[in-house]
């Protein structure tokens, strides 16, 4: 990772981010504290993915993209264990979404503009549509599609939609390939 700035990866009181093989940071991008970051996952560009009181932990083949915000709920009086953000594998964060402090399972395709709240779980292959607001502690179930403020299910998802997340992370994985190279090239 040659290309990346010193200040993009950030410890913080001794928590250290943990990024795995292949995993892209863009130069604009800010990881801070106790984040661990699977195979082949991209961070895009203004993305900031906090972990300073709290862990995060996104999978691999995971792509967040731009001006997307990643934080938790820390542990304090009012919520004692905190709520740490926990993601798994294959799944896509469309443009400007916060998440924070919630639970995102694998295959899961979330639009651009959502925000998902604390204690919130969206499991296993869910598409959440652009500009939903998940509440907090809300769970929503695997194989459906999720629209509106609060979100609500429309419908089951088909099977190409299904597919469709195995397809999306893989691209992604493949484009941060072509920006890391570049990225060293400049440098």
């Amino acid at each position: 990772m040659t290309y990346l700035k010193q200040h993009s990866i950030r410890s913080f009181e001794g928590h250290h981010p943990n990024l795995a093989e292949g995993v892209f940071v863009d130069p604009s991008a800010v990881v801070i504290g106790d984040v661990t970051i699977g195979t082949d996952s991209s961070i895009w560009p203004q993305t900031t993915v906090r972990g300073d009181m709290h862990s995060i932990k996104i999978g691999a083949r995971c792509s967040i993209q731009d001006n997307s915000v990643l934080h938790i709920t820390h542990a304090g009086p009012y919520n004692p264990d905190g709520f740490p953000l926990n993601m798994g594998d294959d799944v896509t964060v469309a443009h400007s979404v916060t998440l924070h402090g919630c639970t995102i399972g694998s295959k899961v395709l979330i639009g651009m503009g959502t925000i998902v709240m604390d204690g919130a779980t969206i499991e296993d292959e869910v598409v959440v549509g652009a500009n939903s607001l998940v509440p907090p502690g809300k769970t929503l179930k695997s194989g459906w599609l999720y629209v509106g403020s609060p979100a609500k299910p429309q419908r089951e998802l088909s099977q190409g939609e299904r597919e469709y997340f195995s397809y999306s992370a893989a691209n992604y994985a493949k484009l941060k390939d072509r920006h890391i190279a570049a990225l060293n090239k400049e440098s």
